[in-house]
């Protein structure tokens, strides 16, 4: 079936990506965060890729993503569950043998009674809040969360394999915070096992943290954005990362237009000359940013094109001038910026934005397609 639209995503990019992390953490394990549908790039597809580029863990941030990926053959691998709310099925997770995040008592404790319903026990690893104020326990209710925890585990419920917390400002190099939340990390991992917690790994540090903090490695790293080769701190450069998606599209309609005609929405754009108009059909119901019409660029006929007027829920226009493009020819969105198009970084730095949300903002009306499932036109869906 004939498909407008495709985000073609190259796993051998993934495993690269994935290499270059293990390589720069200094001997910590690596755990590929995969939530998000892996940040737009396929949950299943992607985890594989980085599974074979030398991740040890997988990182999700809901029990279903988990469960599909354990339904999916992923097995053998320590899979997390980053985000504990209440009422999930978490027995589930601990019969599939999935790891869960406690950051407070009640879940610590909801984590329980699912293990004993799942007739295992369960594997915690004990968040702290070390100074970002979102999940885990700060440092007043930490010894609570690990006495409750321990007091679990002598039960036989659970066992504590991980103690983690997540920086704020990593992507910031030299912010003050960095030092501070590394210091009372370190404290508080010192509590916790000398109250008697024995983990098997400790962790901390996202992309920014693993490509530029050797002190903030500790067991495992946690790279997510850097995983499909996305720079988490553009002003430092690429490091070496290679970005995996390539957002393409058929165009849809190409026609010659008089000079002084408006395009889309309210007339936002009006041609100066005769010219050309091309559709691209892909719209804000594809993930592609309504507030960048008239802003973001394509690659089209050799060349980039802004997009002109508004962006429609499923199109959107670009004037081609007297360049020569049909309808079914290729147009690319964004990719690697190897064939001159825009990258996702670029997108993102137009709209004031970051790269993480122009990938996992690509909807599933989009395919993904893999090397060997055909390009744009051959694709079965």
């Amino acid at each position: 079936m004939r498909v407008p639209a495709q985000a073609r995503v190259d796993p051998d990019a993934i495993s690269h990506n994935v290499a270059l992390l293990r390589a720069s953490a200094g001997g910590a394990e690596v755990m590929a965060m995969v939530k998000a549908e892996a940040y737009g790039h396929g949950l299943v597809e992607a985890s594989r890729a980085a599974l074979a580029g030398g991740a040890t863990w997988l990182g999700v941030a809901k029990t279903d993503e988990a469960l599909r990926l354990r339904a999916a053959g992923v097995t053998g691998v320590p899979i997390l569950i980053c985000l504990g709310v209440p009422g999930e099925p978490y027995e589930r997770a601990v019969a599939a043998d999935v790891d869960l995040v406690a950051g407070a008592v009640w879940l610590v404790e909801e984590i329980a009674r699912a293990a004993v319903r799942a007739g295992r026990p369960a594997r915690v690893h004990l968040k702290a809040d070390t100074g970002m104020s979102r999940g885990g326990a700060g440092p007043d209710g930490w010894p609570e969360l690990v006495e409750a925890a321990l007091e679990a585990e002598a039960a036989g419920h659970l066992r504590v394999v991980g103690l983690m917390s997540h920086f704020a400002c990593a992507d910031e190099p030299g912010h003050p915070s960095i030092a501070l939340q590394l210091g009372l990390f370190t404290e508080m991992i010192e509590y916790a096992e000398k109250a008697g917690v024995r983990p098997d790994v400790r962790h901390l540090a996202n992309s920014a943290a693993a490509l530029t903090l050797p002190d903030a490695r500790f067991d495992l790293v946690r790279p997510g954005i850097a995983t499909y080769g996305l720079t988490p701190i553009p002003q430092a450069g690429t490091f070496g990362l290679r970005p995996a998606m390539t957002l393409v599209c058929d165009a849809a309609l190409v026609k010659r237009v008089p000079a002084g005609s408006g395009v889309s929405y309210g007339h936002t754009y009006r041609t100066e000359r005769e010219t050309t108009l091309a559709l691209v059909p892909a719209g804000y119901g594809d993930g592609i940013p309504r507030h960048g019409s008239n802003l973001l660029e394509v690659l089209a006929a050799g060349r980039r094109r802004r997009i002109a007027g508004r962006v429609c829920m499923d199109q959107f226009v670009i004037d081609i001038g007297d360049d020569e493009l049909s309808a079914g020819d290729e147009i690319i969105l964004f990719g690697p910026g190897d064939r001159g198009e825009p990258t996702a970084q670029e997108w993102a730095e137009a709209l004031g934005t970051i790269s993480y949300e122009i990938v996992t903002r690509i909807g599933s009306r989009v395919p993904r397609a893999y090397p060997g499932e055909g390009a744009v036109g051959d694709a079965d869906g």
